[in-house]
């Protein structure tokens, strides 16, 4: 087996491509520092605005329990008006058999009379 001496301008052009390397290696994480900062200014800048959306949401929400307190006022009074028409409505019956009965009656006594006399 022959062993051939290795030159030393391959040793120097390796260190060379190495030293440009870690040149690129150092540039790229500077790069990769700036985007990440650009990227986490970003994000508190979404946060603040998810922020002050949540305050107008409970905003809305507050609005929301007022309007439900007014439509709680309007049921109690649609079920007052409920009970009222319930009411009406057995009333009329009542009135409308009283005065079906008293026409019965009546027929019946018009009928009746002659006949009694």
């Amino acid at each position: 087996m022959v062993v051939m001496p290795r030159e030393r301008w391959t040793d120097e052009k390796l260190d060379q491509a190495f030293g440009r390397i870690d040149g690129d290696l150092r540039e790229l994480r500077v790069e990769m520092r700036k985007g990440f900062e650009k990227i986490d200014q970003r994000f508190e800048e979404m946060d603040k605005r998810f922020d002050q959306v949540d305050k107008r949401f409970d905003r809305i929400d507050k609005r929301f329990e007022r309007v439900d307190k007014r439509f709680e006022r309007v049921d109690v009074r649609f079920e007052a008006m409920g009970a009222r028409f319930d009411a009406m409505q057995r009333n009329v019956m009542a009135a409308l058999i009283a005065v079906f009965t008293a026409i019965v009656t009546l027929a019946a006594a018009v009928i009746a009379g002659p006949a009694f006399g």
